[in-house]
Parts: C-alpha cells; structure tokens; sequence
C-alpha cells in the first residue's frame, strides 16, 4: 500500500492519488464493524421473549447503544484531530467484541444493556477515524471514498439481521458467541491498516485548528451545518421506525413469522447498502447538494404510501425508500467535511454521532408511541418526516467547492 503525499488541511497529509486496497480494507473493515453492530436490533425478538420486555425497553436498549456512541464520536474525533492514533481502530474493535462476549451470556436486563454499551464505545472509537482514514486514502474522489466506506457499513447492516436470522434465532442467545469471529477478523484488518496509516506519516494533527473553506463566508457555513442537521433529523428518525420496528410492524400487520420478518428487514437494508454507493460519485461530479435534495424529498410518495399496501407493496416500497434515501448521507457528510476541511475527523464524529444519538433517541421515544398508540399509528406518523428535505433549497449553491 504505497501512496504519494502531498499537504492537505484536512489531516495533516493526505495522500494524491487514490489508494484504493486502503478504501477497500476500511469499507470491508466497516461492514464487519457494522455487522456487528446491527446484532443487536436484529435480535430484538429473542431478547424480548427471553427478557419479557416491552417497547420502551427495546427501545432502551438501542437508546443505551446508540447514545453511548453518539456522546463519544464527536469527542473521539476532535481528540484525534488533534493528535491521531493509528492503532485505535483495532482498540476499539475490542470494545466491540467483548460487548458481543457479554450479550451472549448476558442473564439480565442491565447485563445486556452493559454489553450494548460496550459496542457503542467500539463505535464511538470506530467512526470518526475510519471516516478519516477513507478521507485521507481518497485522492481528489472524496465522494467516492465516503461512498465506498458507507456501502460497507450498510452491507454489515444488511447482513446483520440475516445472520442473526440463521444463528441467534435458530440456536439461542448464545450462540451470539460465534459473531467473535467477525470482531477478530475485523481487529486484524485495522491493526494492518493502522501500520499503512502510520507509515505513510498520516498521523500528523492539525492541532485542533478550524479552518474554514475559504469559498464560504461563516454566514453560510452556519445555516449550511444547521440545515443539515435538519436533514439528518428526518433520515435517521425515519431509520429509526423502520431499522427498529419494521419486523414487529410486518408481524403484527402480516401475520408474518420472526425468521420471515427478518429476510423482509434485509431486502430493505440490503437497498440501503446498495443505494449508498450512487451518492458519492454523483456528488463529486454534480454537486452534493443535488444528491441531498434528491435522497430527502424524493423519496417523500413512497414513505407517505407505505402505511396504507399490502405486503408486496409494503417490501416494494421499502426497498425504494432504501435505495433512494440511503445516498443522503455520504453527500451530507463530505459537504460538511469540506465546509471545514482542518477538522474531518471532528464532522465525520459529530455526524454519526448525531445520527446514532437521533436514532437512539428515537427509537425509545417511537417504542413509547407504540406501546400507547399501535405499529401502524407510528409508521403513518413518520412517513412525514421526509419533507422536511424542502429545506435543502436553503444550502448556498457555490459553484463549485473547492479546498
């Protein structure tokens, strides 16, 4: 893995031309990371019958995991901002997999809560830094690069709940052990990407300085980060009502069986994964801010039409929805990244951290709503969200950002 290096305000150094075995080893790194990860709501049934729980605490079990990461992501990527560990990566994958160590015999609530805890610090540790070694492996392709790096998260999303489907649902909690595998192969990787990482002398900081894009007055930096923190609000809360109840939904709705619920929640994450990878290139050719108006309003009929099909229309509708909301994201995160291009790590913490924290929170506040109310009542009220995208008409048009 040998690259050229040339200065770049983003991370001290950066390398010119696009090193794509490091790309590929990070966005592989974070569908493993991710799989993991997406365990846990996958498993949502065995543990609710295991533990007799109701919403509010499924809903507090992702609440547990996705704050946990979200508080930590913005400080863990500001810290290495500032001064960039290149083994940090593999560290806190080892948060992750004792996390997963301890769901596998968790015999009480707070157990598991303690063991979801740990793997939001693994992701807490994860994000923010991945996304910065992408950034400093992409070359000029930092669309692409953000692209690739969260195809691979998706597909861990995706193939997540399938595998919980033939092992977790089939054997048993215990068998949770066997995701181990994953977390070692993944501890591995990162440790080899970390060696790239500090050979190429990518591990200079910034010293913690802001810079701003010259290209943009403060004014517009200001309403730009807000806007899209808007846009982040209504993706990841729609995610929330269908990454965390979309299976009871189908169930209750259809009649459908857990491991029959579960194939459904992975053609829809399985879109996700494969809608992800567009946003990229089309930003770095077209302009993100087109990508973003296109992911959030446009996908505003299906989600508004979802409450009220049948079963196929219900699977069709979803995989559109996945595949079209699912390019905001990377578009959103890159905008951001070259809004303030000294401090990557700091936005690409701040960003997941966010959606992880928006999720979270959304996801127990959901789970309430459908305790008091009904599944569908919470399906046609977050079907709205994805109007909120009208406000992507506020984002300054440059005519082309340049760092």
């Amino acid at each position: 893995m040998k690259a050229t290096l040339t200065s770049d305000t983003a991370s001290g150094q950066a390398v010119q031309q696009t090193v794509y075995p490091v790309l590929f080893a990070v966005s592989f790194s974070h569908l493993l990371n991710d799989t993991l990860q997406a365990v846990v709501p996958a498993i949502y049934p065995v543990l609710k019958e295991s533990f007799h729980l109701n919403f509010k605490q499924i809903g507090l079990i992702t609440l547990i995991m996705q704050l946990t990461a979200s508080v930590l992501q913005p400080v863990v990527g500001a810290l290495l901002d500032k001064n960039p560990k290149p083994y940090s990566l593999a560290f806190g994958m080892g948060s992750t997999m004792i996390g997963i160590i301890l769901l596998a015999f968790a015999n009480s609530f707070p157990l598991v809560l303690l063991s979801v805890a740990l793997m939001g610090l693994g992701s807490a540790v994860f994000h923010p830094e991945a996304s910065r070694m992408a950034y400093s492996a992409a070359g000029p392709k930092r669309g692409m690069a953000q692209s690739l790096f969260q195809v691979g998260g998706n597909a861990g999303s995706a193939i997540g709940p399938l595998l919980a489907a033939i092992i977790v649902v089939k054997f048993g909690q215990p068998s949770i052990i066997w995701f181990t595998v994953l977390a070692l192969l993944a501890i591995l990787i990162l440790s080899k990407l970390g060696s790239w990482y500090k050979k190429n002398r990518l591990v200079k900081g910034n010293g913690g300085k802001a810079e701003a894009n010259p290209y943009f007055t403060p004014r517009q930096i200001n309403i730009s980060l807000g806007i899209l923190l808007v846009l982040i609000f209504s993706k990841f809360v729609y995610n929330a009502a269908l990454g965390s109840y979309y299976t009871f939904y189908l169930i209750d709705k259809f009649g459908l069986s857990v491991k029959e619920s579960q194939l459904y929640l992975f053609l829809y994450l399985a879109s996700v994964a494969a809608g992800t990878y567009a946003g990229g290139p089309i930003g770095d050719k077209y302009g993100r801010r087109f990508v973003i108006w296109f992911s959030i309003l446009g996908c505003t009929p299906f989600t508004l039409l979802l409450p009220h099909v049948d079963l196929f229309w219900t699977a069709t509708l979803s995989v559109i929805i996945g595949l079209i909301m699912s390019s905001a994201f990377s578009a959103m995160l890159v905008y951001a990244q070259e809004l303030l291009p000294g401090k990557v790590g700091t936005i690409a913490g701040l960003f997941f951290g966010l959606a992880f924290g928006i999720g979270g929170i959304a996801s127990a506040a959901l789970g309430a709503l459908a305790d008091t109310t009904s599944l569908y009542f919470l399906f046609l009220i977050t079907s709205f969200l994805p109007l909120l995208g009208i406000f992507t008409a506020f984002l300054p048009k440059p005519a082309k950002i340049q760092i």
